[in-house]
């Protein structure tokens, strides 16, 4: 049966969405229906509203951290079923791909979406960010985009583990494999960084020193493990993470903003040998300009984390556990909730600095 839904829709680049009624096609063999419950506001989804990703592919229906409860199954579909409680992802890796056929699925270039479409109010065909869609009443995904987990648990919170949480905690866990006993300097401390910090603290990280312009950001860094804050408006953050480390630098460091300049400092803030980890999306336009003898002087590497190198069947449940048992906190990172018809408020208030995350949150 066709199901009427709806959501927030981005028409035209850095226009104001538009909260308007939608059609799902019936789910297609794989397709799964689901009604969601709760939707975390990232700044993705600023940048696909904006443009900042380039303007093919609008309109789009925004929102790619989701959380929900499985509303209809297609014929084939065997992972869920109605009822259950999900968390959507936006890397379902296919299993047939040269990343997944060699042990890689977490690269895999072939991610499965929904075979069957959303449709606008004009009938055009909406573009549902990072093949989900969350920020909406419905959405229709593939079964291998739905991760169940307790229905107990807030939706708010777990919602969050869609996109930022599981890229942050990835990354220190598996893109830089922080070890027991090392240091470690994120730079950008918002739900990303935050989620680096409290990954790096549930590896074992005895130091870890948050960097951001924002005294508020820093405040809520500390909340999440850090050790140290540092604020670049201040002083120079490289000179001061030396400082803080005996002169020598971190062992690890995250770069969780996308520029340049912070990239930089990262680079340059490690101990000899020391891991950076590129983690902010960049957007078209910044250029490193590095003096190479330094960088090859100083060793290490320099590594990209995409969705923080994790596999969501395996990580998804890890960090709803860790959740559970207080390990991870996800309740710190909801700055509030509002409704659908806020979305917009929502995304001023992520250019403002006031939030780590505005959750829409729909009646349950």
């Amino acid at each position: 049966m066709t199901i009427k839904a709806r959501g927030a829709v981005a028409r035209i680049p850095d226009a104001p969405v538009e909260i308007e009624e939608f059609t799902l096609d019936d789910p297609g063999p794989r397709d799964v229906v689901v009604r969601i419950l709760a939707s975390g506001v990232c700044h993705t989804d600023l940048g696909l509203k904006t443009g900042t990703y380039g303007t093919d592919g609008f309109p789009f229906l925004l929102g790619h951290e989701g959380a929900g409860v499985v509303q209809e199954v297609g014929s084939a579909v065997t992972r869920v079923k109605v009822g259950d409680h999900v968390m959507l992802n936006w890397r379902a890796p296919c299993g047939e791909c040269r990343f997944c056929l060699k042990g890689q699925p977490n690269y895999c270039a072939s991610s499965l979406n929904a075979q069957n479409k959303m449709w606008g109010k004009d009938g055009e065909r909406l573009n549902p960010a990072l093949g989900i869609g969350t920020f909406c009443t419905h959405t229709l995904v593939h079964e291998v985009q739905c991760v169940k987990y307790n229905g107990e648990l807030s939706a708010a919170a777990i919602s969050l583990i869609g996109c930022g949480v599981v890229t942050g905690v990835g990354a220190a866990l598996y893109s830089a494999n922080v070890q027991q006993g090392t240091s470690v300097a994120v730079f950008g401390c918002g739900g990303v960084g935050d989620s680096v910090i409290q990954g790096a603290k549930i590896a074992g990280a005895t130091t870890i020193i948050a960097v951001d312009l924002d005294p508020q950001k820093l405040a809520w860094a500390k909340e999440f493990g850090a050790t140290h804050t540092v604020n670049a408006s201040e002083v120079d953050p490289v000179a001061e993470i030396k400082r803080l480390t005996g002169g020598h630098g971190v062992n690890y460091s995250f770069e969780a903003v996308g520029l340049s300049k912070t990239l930089e400092q990262a680079l340059f803030c490690r101990d000899l040998a020391g891991t950076c980890v590129l983690i902010g999306v960049p957007g078209p336009g910044p250029q490193l300009n590095l003096e190479l003898q330094q960088f090859f002087d100083l060793g290490g590497s320099l590594t990209v984390s995409w969705y923080g190198n994790c596999i969501p069947a395996r990580d998804f449940p890890i960090l709803a556990d860790w959740y559970q048992q207080g390990k991870l906190d996800l309740d710190g990172l909801v700055s509030r909730t509002i409704s659908l018809e806020e979305t917009e408020a929502a995304f001023d208030a992520m250019k403002r600095g006031e939030t780590l995350r505005s959750v829409i949150v729909f009646d349950s």
